[in-house]
């Protein structure tokens, strides 16, 4: 049983720097493979340094998206008011309603983000019997860091059945 709130968001807006995921939606390893790819190239390259730099907060989101039937998988912050966007970045709107939200902490971002996601859609999801999830992007929230560890949330657009 994985512990969950139902919380009321307003509309926000992640600038996110992307990549599709190839992997079938059932290969675990290959995605998580993917991913960590891609999180490493950003980190190494600079550009989730510079999405920092112009963030409206310390938040990082690690962001997940089907995009014209691709599976898209992003790096994001939050947007200030009007922050330009990088050339290469998606502007990913998050809708105002209820969010299905699972908080945890790991040892790294990476584990932050698998434990938060396999509980949500693995546990917290199916026990919220009153609520659906319809699509749209979902997030993995890293929020800080505290006692040595990292901790965030999992924010999950759903509505009621």
């Amino acid at each position: 049983m994985a512990a969950y709130t139902i919380a009321e968001k307003d509309s926000f807006t992640v600038i996110g720097l992307g990549t599709e995921l190839k992997s079938s939606y059932t290969d675990y390893a290959g995605i998580h493979k993917e991913k960590s790819d891609f999180w490493q190239a950003v980190t190494e390259d600079g550009r989730l340094s510079y999405l920092k730099g112009i963030a409206a907060n310390e938040y990082v989101f690690v962001v997940n998206e089907a995009v014209n039937g691709k599976m898209m998988h992003y790096a994001g912050v939050m947007a200030g008011a009007g922050t330009p966007a990088p050339e290469e970045a998606r502007v990913i709107q998050f809708p105002k309603g209820e969010y299905l939200v699972v908080a945890g902490e790991a040892q790294t971002s990476e584990e932050l983000s698998d434990t938060l996601t396999g509980l949500a859609f693995g546990q917290a999801l199916p026990e919220a019997e009153a609520f659906a999830y319809v699509g749209g992007p979902n997030a993995a929230v890293e929020m800080g860091q505290r006692d040595g560890l990292v901790y965030g949330e999992m924010w999950i657009p759903v509505v009621k059945k």
